[in-house]
């Protein structure tokens, strides 16, 4: 008589966003910007046209950690920032981040409804900069954490980097249910504005504004249950996106590509299925990363959403433009504030062409 051995696998921990906090400077950059971008362009035809594409960016306001000269002014006015010429070298942009964005990280965490108690990790996301000893260490010390603490710096992975902090803090919790897993992203845009006098590099200056997330992750059931992560990498992109380290700031290159390549990989049945396999018309909320109006535009065609599937990405994008890795971020936490219950896609796009998400639940 042979004897069956019966292996029972464990039920998995589920990991849950329980909350996040949010935060961004004070000083809205976007109205000098649309001054100071129309004044870099040598004719009229071009900067009406400019102006026509800025009304039509669905952008409000982007703010910036950059000071004020004489109180009321703007980074690019004497005394400013960028009143010099040449701009900044790196070196000084990274001395004001490493100032700067450890400060509007506590900010966030500051933000979130309740303290955030005995943290076991601690997960910082940032493409806008570097400095060592890195963020994440200054902001343990700063909040006074434990000196056991286990880091992870996600450095320079653009956009979107809020997913693989919030996927690495959900692998964290699923193997050990105790931890207590704090997710930042903290993003410094304003840093690396460049001399531009094209129309096509001013459109994409336009996009990007500063702004810090901080997200609370655990065992806990209560927010967002984080499901399935995907990635996917589209053929032949890698040059659509990126960003180079210069000797006066981060360069960004961002073709015009960009939203045709995102709206014809969505369209297709076997990327769908990797996003949500139950299919798209029975996923309830849509966390997107507001990358710009015509990012949004090309998800919503590419799913064939409906008129109102992304209304969330669209108050960011209107309030704050794009912060980087901080924006998803900022979409869940609306969608955490009106306490949206079904399934859910997050969605982001960055370098490489490369989409990086998961799906979420809320009972």
């Amino acid at each position: 008589m042979t004897a069956t051995i019966w292996r029972v696998r464990p039920i998995a921990t589920a990991a849950h966003i329980n909350a996040i906090g949010t935060a961004v400077p004070d000083n809205d950059i976007h109205p000098p910007f649309l001054i100071w971008a129309e004044e870099r362009l040598a004719s009229d035809v071009e900067r009406m046209l400019f102006r026509r594409m800025a009304r039509r960016s669905g952008i409000s306001h982007r703010w910036s950690i950059l000071p004020r000269p004489g109180g009321t002014g703007s980074p690019v006015d004497p005394g400013g920032f960028y009143a010099s010429d040449p701009f900044p070298p790196t070196s000084v942009r990274m001395e004001l981040y490493g100032q700067a964005a450890p400060e509007l990280a506590l900010r966030a965490i500051a933000n979130l409804p309740e303290p955030p108690g005995t943290i076991s990790h601690l997960i910082v996301a940032s493409c806008t900069g570097f400095i060592a000893p890195g963020v994440d260490q200054i902001i343990a010390q700063r909040l006074g954490l434990s000196p056991s603490v286990e880091r992870l710096l996600v450095g320079y992975m653009g956009c979107y980097a809020a997913v693989a902090a919030l996927r690495s803090a959900r692998h964290i919790v699923r193997s050990d249910p105790e931890a207590r897993v704090l997710a930042i992203c903290v993003e410094l845009s304003s840093l690396h504005l460049q001399p531009y006098d094209s129309i096509e590099a001013l459109l994409a200056a336009l996009q990007f504004g500063d702004g810090a997330a901080a997200a609370l992750v655990t065992a806990k059931p209560e927010g967002l249950r984080m499901d399935q992560p995907f990635s996917l990498t589209l053929p032949d992109s890698g040059e659509l996106i990126q960003w180079h380290i210069a000797d006066h700031g981060f360069s960004m290159h961002l073709s015009g590509e960009v939203p045709g390549r995102i709206a014809g990989a969505l369209s297709e049945p076997e990327v769908r299925a990797t996003l949500c396999p139950f299919g798209s018309d029975q996923v309830e909320d849509w966390a997107v990363h507001a990358g710009g109006r015509s990012i949004l535009d090309a998800v919503a065609h590419g799913l064939e959403l409906g008129d109102h599937a992304l209304d969330d990405s669209r108050a960011v994008l209107e309030a704050f433009g794009n912060m980087s890795s901080a924006t998803l971020m900022f979409v869940l936490a609306r969608m955490l504030d009106r306490h949206a219950r079904g399934r859910g896609v997050a969605l982001a796009f960055g370098p490489g062409l490369a989409a990086e998400g998961f799906r979420f639940s809320r009972p």
